[in-house]
């Protein structure tokens, strides 16, 4: 098992930036991490991605250097189980709204004495191949990170709680998920601002690393400056966007 290079960059103080990807495609993955990005989310929440297509995305990201992290469903044993079983080096998990998501979490990402994902000689294993399974379990234990999903508004009344838990590595808030929470789907107004802004003081100041998602470089500064280590994007947004900018000057 290798190093998990966005959690040495973390523990080091520095901010990692990197990109969703919901598209079945190994090809897209390997050009995402190409563009220089910390690491990849395979995102089989909101994406029609496979076991089988993210290990092939896993293996993507691994040729260009980029960190795999994949964000499941929800908050189950397989889904989680099957994305660290095939590489991925941490599991972005939705809707941590309680204290015991948040202990359930960490304890499915990580095998016993610290938690009780299932174990076999699988490829994160190097399938028993290369180091023993005691070896690749304690150094598991130690690179997987969890990432909670701070996205409900039941999440922000219990954050207090939530980020006394060991094991969660990243409190990463979802935006567009709370605004749907907060009666008012898809609307960046002020109370919106004013809980993103508050959320992301609180995890901060208890030492916890924060995390968001945005497509907007000044907001992602903003973020940035306000102590923010861990930001994703989406690659596709900014294809999209210089793909629409260039048929715009040709046809003008």
């Amino acid at each position: 098992m290798q190093p998990n290079q966005v959690k040495a960059k973390l523990s080091r103080g520095e901010e990692v930036v990197g990109s969703f990807v919901y598209v079945p495609s190994a090809k897209l993955t390997e050009l995402v991490g190409l563009c220089g990005f910390d690491f990849v989310v395979i995102d089989q929440e909101h994406g029609p991605i496979t076991t089988e297509t993210a290990e092939d995305m896993v293996r993507a990201c691994e040729l260009v250097g980029c960190t795999p992290f994949a964000r499941v469903p929800y908050l189950y044993p397989h889904g989680i189980l099957h994305a660290l079983d095939v590489g991925a080096m941490g599991v972005h998990i939705p809707n941590v709204n309680t204290v015991e998501d948040a202990r359930k979490a960490a304890a499915l990402c990580r095998y016993a004495p610290c938690g009780n994902r299932g174990l076999a000689g699988v490829r994160a294993a190097t399938y028993g191949l290369r180091e023993k399974l005691s070896d690749y379990c304690r150094m598991a234990n130690e690179e997987i990170m969890v990432i909670a999903h701070i996205e409900d508004i039941e999440a922000i009344h219990n954050l207090d709680q939530l980020l006394t838990v060991e094991g969660i590595d990243v409190y990463y808030i979802g935006p567009v998920d709370l605004s749907n929470s907060m009666g008012k789907p898809g609307t960046v107004d002020a109370e919106l601002k004013k809980t993103v802004d508050d959320a992301i003081t609180a995890i901060v100041r208890a030492g916890k690393v924060a995390g968001i998602i945005s497509t907007d470089p000044d907001a992602a500064r903003r973020y940035i400056s306000m102590g923010v280590r861990y930001l994703a994007t989406h690659a596709i947004h900014f294809m999209a966007a210089g793909s629409r900018s260039f048929l715009k000057a040709v046809k003008e």
